[in-house]
């Protein structure tokens, strides 16, 4: 027996059950900050009931928007980045509108094409990590004439809005924490600075700050690593296995700190006692790590909140009167010590040749057997 199919419902049929005029239903899904709250939430409420999918390309059409962001993050293995996402999602949610997600995984070429797939889908604006971009990402988004804000830096950017920190600084306030504690061997694992305008920035705080202490920066302590765990694994075992070895690492991000400090571990590098670990970010596993990571706080929630309200206030043509350049206060946890002294240090290596090797008590290490 064949049955013919359901009608799907019409736009009519929500109108109908919510009570409301055509107009107004329309109105609601397409425009829905110019109707009353108790005419959405009725027209909302029909929409679940009946199972109404409306024409997206109509309503645009009709509205010239879509009321859907773009945005273009490096990756998702970073949990700042994903703090930073939730929040941008959630307060587009209080406006009205959606977010639409692509990953580059800090390729550049990668970058314009999934920025294309996003803009040519139908976007109102676009949300982008970084001022460094290649001239092709910044044209697509200017001759569409899209609303642009750029995030994690405070820098001038050449086309759009910025939101984020000053990343020399904030490098700079942490190692002038380390080098307060005594450290003059300084290393650092940074990100690859050719195609990063943050990992140059970082990278430069560090040595404004060793050269207003007389020092400079030794180019063999220096490690370009993917901002990674094992990022920060492969970094210190290229550093320790030196014949001179920092007595302190400064990391870009937490996760190659995280992996440093594992990596010390494996080595036999006791952290902070023979040499102190920084990283930057301040995500969840900072403070559960042992010891705790010192680090610097990112405010990577405020981040996406702030994005969410300017990219729609451009869109919208209003106002934005929030201050959009953000600090990083340095966070002090147990992974930076003092320098180590040179004299404990030859202490510790005397007493550890003198320990019996395993499967030999120290009764018969004792008595010569």
């Amino acid at each position: 027996m064949n049955r013919s199919p359901t009608p799907r419902p019409t736009l009519q049929d929500v109108a109908k059950l919510a009570g409301v005029s055509l107009g107004s239903a329309s109105r609601a899904l397409s425009v829905p900050d110019q109707v009353k709250p108790r005419t959405l939430a009725q027209v909302k409420r029909a929409v679940e009931q009946l199972g109404y999918l409306g024409n997206g390309a109509a309503r645009a059409l009709a509205s010239r928007r879509t009321y859907t962001i773009g945005a273009v993050y490096p990756t998702m293995y970073n949990q700042a980045f994903v703090e930073s996402l939730h929040t941008l999602q959630q307060t587009l949610w209080e406006f009205n509108y959606q977010l639409v997600l692509a990953i580059h995984e800090y390729n550049p070429e990668r970058e314009y094409e999934v920025l294309r797939a996003i803009v040519e889908r139908g976007v109102d604006g676009v949300v982008l990590v970084a001022t460094s971009h290649a001239e092709n990402v910044f044209d697509l988004v200017r001759l569409r004439r899209l609303p642009l804000v750029v995030t994690w830096q405070a820098d001038d950017p050449r086309y759009g809005e910025c939101v984020g920190f000053d990343n020399r600084k904030a490098i700079h306030d942490i190692t002038v924490e380390v080098l307060a504690r005594g450290h003059r061997d300084i290393a650092v694992i940074c990100g690859y600075r050719e195609q990063n305008e943050r990992a140059r920035q970082r990278f430069q705080g560090t040595v404004d700050a060793m050269r207003e202490a007389g020092l400079e920066m030794r180019p063999d302590w220096v490690v370009e690593s993917p901002f990674s765990i094992e990022g920060g694994r492969g970094a210190v075992r290229q550093l320790c296995t030196q014949a001179r070895r920092p007595t302190a690492i400064i990391c870009h991000t937490d996760l190659q700190a995280i992996g440093a400090l594992h990596e010390c571990g494996v080595l036999g590098i006791r952290v902070p006692e023979e040499i102190s670990i920084t990283g930057m970010d301040d995500i969840e596993l900072a403070a559960l790590t042992q010891p705790a990571l010192t680090t610097l706080k990112v405010p990577t929630k405020k981040i996406g909140v702030l994005a969410a309200r300017l990219i729609v206030s451009m869109i919208e043509s209003k106002p934005f009167n929030e201050n959009v350049a953000l600090e990083c206060p340095v966070v002090i946890r147990e992974s930076l010590g003092p320098v180590p002294d040179p004299a404990a240090k030859q202490t510790r290596q005397v007493a550890k040749q003198a320990s019996p090797a395993p499967g030999i008590s120290r009764q018969k290490a004792a008595a010569g057997l």
